[in-house]
């Protein structure tokens, strides 16, 4: 290898000895600062995938605190879903028979898992479970809690959030984005990394890793392409790497240190490279797929191995090309295998196959939805059979849910789904859960119960093979919100609070007594200023006329309840009741509401405008602006005090045309209000539209 040169921070390039120039970095600042912020099209970035071993056995071997060397299997049914690695030495896979693991290794503990046993409110592992298929239900809860504290440790080893990116993959994995974290080591280490870009060029080339030899440890590390080799010097991409493999070093450490656990773990530059990776070299091993390594790594795995190209699309790739190794795949261009397979599908595989994939860790964590089912062998029959069942389905998911923290409003879902299938035919229902309940096991039972009734009405409901249960759509609780109590006071501090209101009462009762009440100071600038002056004048006419108004109340107390219903009107109108046909209960009540309106308002001193308009009738002056609704005012007086006299002699009401003309235009039997107006043709009434400043007036009906 050759040897360690210094750099020169004046020169984007370094020198080597003897006038030679040194290879330039392939990655610029800007590729170290996309580093910083996670991006998944930088060069530099790093992933990780970790797999735990084994995880189900694992987790009964801690649970029975067996020797790490003991073979065991774990047992469902008549079939095995789980093998520790010392098993498999003995040449055993989870599709052999019980039988047949035992003539393999008479040494092997068969634990079954957890069942959920018919009547039982919580699971439990039975010794006899493999024989009760008929009523027993396979809880994995066991599993589940473990890898919960599994995916603790992970996030308690790493940086807090935002730094920190981890997405649970599944009950035994897990993804992490490691390349905030790097950068920000990188920085730490190499201080020349912090200087600004040259020229401030953010396309310039980084300087050179100034190490040429990288401690691999003892990961597994891929050899590198054909065309590069072990003699080139080092790239930040390297470094990156080999800074991951650390992070990933003790985070493995730690979940073996503190919850006895093995896990295996690859690190990549993306997810797809990061998984194929953590299964390479197994068990408690780690892989690393350096940049200058994918095309020799990926050579020799079978396409079908990649996620999304082991289904339809990768059968129709063996079929189209007839190979399914990733080697033979890449002797044909872009164009080929668009004409053979579109072009999303060709695009895709030919980006794929050569190690390029962009997809994002994604920091969430939590369950999207929960999941309880049962096949049925034999099937059953009867109404009182499935909802024995749904019980335990409900009590199953109701447990998880409590560890989603559903009791403190964590988390909550929004929907559930029931499953069913006769024959060849499968069924499903949804229905919303109630958002106002609370989520307990009841409330799921009752939900799921209707769903099932909904497929028996259809028909064809038995035989039942399959049935399941599940919830879905889970949101966050609110956070932040106080309980009722959080309004409340008691103790001391309610006492002071009751001392305070006596003496405020006490102050009250004082000045009511004879001591002049001091008026609060009204600000006169800003908005207000623009209200106030036509608020005062109006609040003073409505006083005036409801006084006048009341006089005529206590004058016309021995009419019949239609003439006084007729005659009660007021310019104050609280109740909105102009213009519209309403109870004498609901006119007298507005009557009330005007005469206290009246009482509460003050008479204020005006202070007259420049433009000041003086009442010939009244004498009052009042701003120019208001002159109008004044004269309006007198005519709605006038017209009152009309109107009062005409019903007297002649018990009929009658509606005038203008404020000049006295004479009535009709004086028909219809008992709906008239309006005020000029007269149109034929006598009709012609509406006038308030002008600004107007107020509409409520007469009688």
């Amino acid at each position: 290898m050759s040897s360690s040169q210094p750099f020169l921070p004046s020169s984007p390039i370094s020198l080597t000895t003897g006038g030679g120039r040194r290879r330039r970095s392939r990655f610029t600042y800007k590729h170290l600062s996309q580093l910083s912020l996670s991006s998944t099209s930088c060069p530099l970035r790093v992933i990780a995938h970790i797999d735990l071993d084994a995880f189900y056995a694992q987790c009964e071997m801690v649970r029975l605190n067996v020797p790490e060397d003991q073979p065991l299997a774990v047992q469902q049914w008549q079939g095995l879903i789980a093998i520790n690695y010392p098993a498999r030495k003995f040449g055993m896979n989870r599709h052999i028979t019980i039988t047949e693991a035992k003539k393999l290794c008479p040494d092997l503990i068969m634990q079954h898992v957890a069942t959920w046993k018919e009547g039982d409110e919580k699971w439990a592992y039975h010794k006899d479970a493999f024989a009760q298929i008929a009523t027993h239900k396979v809880s994995l809860d066991p599993y589940r809690l473990e890898s919960r504290k599994i995916l603790a440790c992970i996030r308690d080893v790493l940086p807090a959030p935002p730094v920190q990116k981890v997405e649970k993959a599944g009950i035994d994995e897990v993804f992490v984005d490691l390349s905030a974290q790097i950068h920000s080591i990188l920085l730490e280490r190499y201080p020349e990394l912090s200087a600004p870009a040259p020229y401030d060029d953010p396309t310039e080339s980084l300087p050179r890793p100034p190490t040429t030899a990288l401690d691999w440890n003892t990961d597994a590390l891929v050899d590198l392409d054909t065309v590069e080799t072990e003699d080139d010097d080092p790239d930040w991409d390297d470094i990156a790497m080999l800074t991951g493999s650390e992070v990933v070093r003790s985070v493995r450490a730690a979940i073996r240190e503190r919850l006895k656990y093995t896990c295996s773990a690859g690190i990549a530059k993306n997810k797809m490279l990061a998984k194929l990776g953590s299964a390479h070299k197994k068990p408690n091993q780690q892989t690393i797929v350096r940049n200058r390594a994918v095309q020799q790594f990926l050579g020799g795995f079978k396409f079908t191995k990649i996620r999304n190209l082991g289904g339809k699309l990768g059968d129709q790739v063996v079929s189209t090309f007839g190979t399914d190794l990733v080697q033979e795949l890449l002797d044909f261009n872009l164009d080929q295998l668009k004409s053979k397979l579109g072009d999303d599908s060709g695009s895709w595989i030919y980006q794929i196959i050569r190690g390029d994939e962009q997809s994002e860790v994604n920091s969430r964590t939590q369950i999207k939805s929960m999941l309880s089912a049962k096949s049925f062998r034999p099937s059953i029959n009867t109404m009182e059979q499935a909802a024995r069942w749904l019980r335990i389905f409900a009590a199953d998911i109701y447990s998880r849910l409590v560890e989603e923290g559903v009791n403190e409003n964590k988390r909550r879902p929004k929907t559930i789904n029931l499953h069913h299938r006769q024959g060849g035919q499968m069924r499903s229902r949804q229905a919303p859960i109630p958002s106002g309940r609370p989520i307990d096991e009841m409330l799921i039972f009752d939900l799921a119960k209707t769903l099932l009734g909904q497929v028996i009405v259809e028909g064809r409901a038995w035989p039942c093979a399959n049935l399941s249960l599940s919830v879905g759509g889970f949101e966050d609780g609110p956070t932040g919100n106080r309980g009722i109590g959080g309004f409340l006071v008691r103790g001391e501090e309610a006492k002071a609070m009751n001392i305070t209101a006596r003496d405020a009462d006490h102050r009250a009762s004082t000045i009511e007594d004879g001591r002049p009440e001091k008026r609060r100071k009204v600000d006169d600038g800003g908005i207000q200023r623009f209200f106030a002056r036509k608020e005062q004048s109006r609040e003073e006419h409505d006083e005036e006329f409801d006084s006048d108004q009341n006089v005529h109340i206590e004058a016309d107390q021995d009419r019949d309840e239609e003439q006084e219903h007729d005659s009660d009107m007021g310019l104050y109108d609280p109740a909105g009741l102009q213009g519209k046909s309403v109870s004498p209960e609901e006119r007298s009540t507005a009557a009330a509401d005007a005469h206290k309106h009246a009482q509460e308002v003050s008479n204020p001193s005006h202070q007259p405008s420049v433009e000041a308009y003086t009442c010939d009738r009244c004498s009052k002056s009042m701003p120019i602006s208001n002159q109008e609704e004044h004269e309006d005012w007198h005519f709605a007086k006038d017209l009152q005090a009309q109107e009062r006299t005409n019903a007297t002699f002649t018990g009929a009401r009658p509606t005038f045309a203008s404020h000049g003309n006295s004479k009535p235009i009709s004086a028909g039997p219809t008992r709906g209000p008239k309006r005020l107006g000029g007269a149109g043709q034929n006598g009709a009434l012609v509406q006038k539209r308030a002008e600004k400043g107007q107020s509409k007036l409520a007469f009688g009906h």
